[in-house]
């Protein structure tokens, strides 16, 4: 694969309550491709190159030998999203909030990047962040 070839990305998250994560994600604006979704699995299209398949936990684990995460006390991964400004930010995740997400920790304000994050309800964690595109030509 060459470097200037995009490769694509699809995150595998256990869930408890698949239909009660569809309604949240969903009320974040969140869409799912219908031809990869049963009652065991759906997948959460981000953008045309990254996917969060999220999978009923005893589905997901026929694919691991390992135990998985207890998020109440471990964290497995922090999954962050870009959005195209501070605004957007904001609303998206007070948007999980209203849709009963926990806080994950505090908002990160670096002048150039801003980042929030959340905790979904099963407890992985979510970053969406905006950094200045100016930023990064300096």
């Amino acid at each position: 694969m060459s470097p200037t070839q995009a490769r694509k990305i699809f995150v595998n998250l256990p869930v408890k309550d698949l239909a009660k994560t569809v309604e949240f994600f969903a009320q974040l604006g969140f869409e799912f491709d219908p031809k990869f979704t049963d009652d065991n699995a759906t997948c959460m299209i981000v953008n045309d190159d990254a996917a969060v398949m999220l999978l009923v936990e005893d589905f997901f684990k026929g694919f691991v030998k390992k135990d998985l995460a207890d998020t109440t006390t471990h964290t497995e991964v922090i999954n962050a999203l870009s959005a195209e400004s501070r605004e957007r930010v904001d609303e998206l995740v007070d948007q999980a909030f209203a849709a009963g997400a926990q806080p994950a920790s505090d908002p990160m304000d670096e002048g150039f990047m801003y980042s929030r994050s959340f905790q979904d309800l099963d407890g992985h964690l979510w970053e969406i962040l905006y950094m200045d595109p100016s930023a990064l030509e300096g």
